[in-house]
């Protein structure tokens, strides 16, 4: 049975408008997942040996690298959850189709369930507990203690594997647990509270107590029981994947009539994010970048360094990257109703581009907190504000063309909606977005000193706000000459 399954969603990879587009990017996720598992391998070889040295040299104030591992166990579970729920994708395997067809509903689950247990963020992990609990044992460790930890670890990620299924769709849930969470790392950074005083005997009484491996399994055992029970009442046309009835809300947008013709499509994306979770959760999720500088803190940072260039990108440019990443597949559920109406592509393509200089703009007011760091970094943020506003906006259109990926604004109320706010290929395609500036910078921070950096990549950017007019001509015939492509890959809903 679960043959049939994987050779239909073979046969619906081959054979989508977009494949030889989704090989190319499968190829690529492919060799940098590779790569995520190579250094995830290397992590867990030798950070036992790597814990032990900083320990003899008193930079880390403990006795066991074991037991420092056990401490921060905690953060590694913490980014584990956070990940899973915007990347993770769900199991979105036809189901609609297949309750056509001969084939019992709970098969249908069980493969969608089975997909889940095979996800690449399920093996990760295993890249590390494996060698580390290899090291563990080589060290001299009890080896039923340590088999009782390695099981247990193996139990909490898949428990967290399907927890996440049902989290996927409970912002109300996800949202205040992942603040509390984010404020005890914060207040645990700052010397106010450490919460691995607390969480610390937790993951040891996994080594210290054998036996104990049996409550995270059979936690897990319990989610993954309660989720396959709990889809397979969702399995009705009638009922699961019926669309919720909502009462019709009006918002007065008058305000942005002073765009003229483009304000009709900003009031149509401000309804958008205001409505939907998707749209939602990428608007969310776009802003919370600004506090992406905060990684990079630290003094290896001072003085003329690229990443400080990278950082700032980032917190102008979440929104710019993440919801423009996916324009116009944002409107990809009525393009072809668009595209039949005398539409003018630039206003289009305008009122996209307004939206995400206003984001931008926005978020460089709220990075002026960076002020407080040193001016060095406000410098940085206010290069790579006008930069992301002059440059990158143009290039995200551009390389809208030609992502050809509809989204279905109502998956997330079906039983196994997909409700991620962006995914990876949104996130490798920010990639040449990102190297150029990085470049300007130290073509010039090198031979002259660091605000001369700063100078040229703002200089870039207002280069290609003054270009923005012949930018958005050819932008616009490249979405000409793509435009019925573009239509025959968003009439694909798988």
């Amino acid at each position: 049975m679960f043959k049939q399954f994987l050779n239909l969603e073979w046969k619906s990879f081959i054979r989508s408008a977009a494949f030889k587009q989704n090989l190319v990017f499968k190829i690529f996720i492919g060799l940098f997942a590779l790569l995520i598992l190579a250094e995830m391998l290397g992590a867990g070889a030798f950070a036992f040996f790597i814990i032990k040295k900083l320990i003899e040299e008193g930079v880390v104030k403990a006795t066991d690298p074991f037991m420092v591992v056990n401490k921060f166990l905690i953060y590694w579970f913490a980014m584990d959850l956070l990940i899973r729920y915007f990347m993770q994708k769900m199991p979105v395997a036809n189901i609609k189709p297949l309750l056509y067809l001969p084939f019992t509903k709970g098969k249908i689950v069980q493969y969608a369930l089975a997909k889940t247990g095979t996800s690449f963020f399920n093996v990760l992990p295993a890249f590390f507990f494996i060698p580390f609990s290899i090291v563990l044992l080589i060290e001299g460790y009890n080896p039923v203690g340590v088999l009782s930890w390695h099981l247990a670890m193996l139990g909490i990620t898949l428990t967290f594997n399907f927890l996440n299924v049902f989290l996927n769709n409970v912002d109300k849930v996800f949202y205040p647990v992942a603040i509390i969470l984010g404020a005890a790392g914060l207040a645990h950074y700052y010397g106010y509270f450490d919460i691995t005083l607390y969480t610390q005997p937790v993951f040891a009484f996994f080594y210290e107590q054998p036996w104990s491996f049996i409550i995270p399994l059979a936690l897990a055992v319990f989610t993954c029981w309660y989720a396959y029970h709990y889809f397979l009442k969702q399995l009705y046309l009638d009922a699961g994947l019926a669309t919720a009835v909502q009462h019709a809300t009006t918002e007065d947008l008058s305000f942005l009539d002073r765009f003229g013709n483009i304000a009709v499509y900003l009031k149509n994306d401000i309804k958008l994010i205001k409505r939907n979770k998707r749209a939602r959760t990428t608007f969310i999720m776009g802003f919370a970048f600004v506090a992406y500088g905060i990684f990079f803190m630290s003094d290896i940072y001072d003085g003329i360094n690229g990443m400080k260039v990278f950082a700032s990108l980032f917190c102008t440019g979440g929104f710019l990257f993440t919801f423009g990443g996916l324009v116009p597949s944002w409107d990809s559920s009525y393009y072809k109703l668009m595209m039949s109406q005398n539409i003018p592509y630039k206003d289009f393509l305008l009122s996209k581009w307004w939206l995400m200089v206003i984001a931008t703009a926005f978020s460089f007011v709220l990075c002026s907190a960076y002020l407080f760091v040193g001016l060095d970094w406000w410098f940085a943020m206010f290069a790579a504000a006008i930069y992301n506003i002059g440059f990158n906006s143009s290039v995200v259109l551009l390389g809208g063309a030609f992502v050809k990926t509809p989204i279905d604004l109502t998956s997330n109320k079906k039983a196994f909606g997909d409700s991620k706010a962006f995914n990876i290929k949104t996130l490798l395609l920010t990639i040449p977005k990102l190297a150029l500036p990085v470049i300007i910078y130290y073509a010039f921070a090198l031979p002259f000193n660091e605000t001369a950096g700063f100078v040229a990549i703002a200089v870039t950017g207002l280069l290609g706000l003054l270009l923005r007019d012949r930018i958005f001509t050819i932008i616009e015939n490249i979405y000409k000459q793509e435009k019925y492509d573009t239509i025959a890959a968003y009439a694909q809903k798988d």
